[in-house]
């Protein structure tokens, strides 16, 4: 089973968590002088790299709260945790890279 580091409560295992969607995506500031086009990007379109990735997660099943995780799609490794509304740690890898 995989285990994941909720910054808040530690290690869990992963059926405690749900996917969130891809992390540090900006909200328009005002959303209603966006096309339909615009809107429809900001709402439907995100990056899928192959390697490392900043995704929100929930611990749904712990303390119900929203955080970040660097995650490589190929393998499933977290390769950090850290609090919704902090930087992405420093020294990782941008997007797509490789966590190892």
């Amino acid at each position: 089973m995989l285990i994941i580091a909720c910054p808040y409560c530690g290690p869990r295992p992963e059926l405690e968590f749900r996917y969130g969607g891809e992390a540090h995506v900006a909200r328009p500031v005002d959303p209603s002088t966006l096309s339909d086009e615009d809107w429809g990007a900001f709402l439907y379109q995100r990056a899928n790299p192959r390697g490392l990735h900043a995704e929100r997660w929930r611990h749904v099943h712990g303390c119900g709260r929203f955080f970040n995780a660097l995650r490589d799609t190929t393998t499933d490794f977290f390769a950090a945790t850290y609090e919704t509304g902090t930087p992405r740690p420093a020294g990782t890898p941008a997007d797509g890279e490789t966590s190892r």
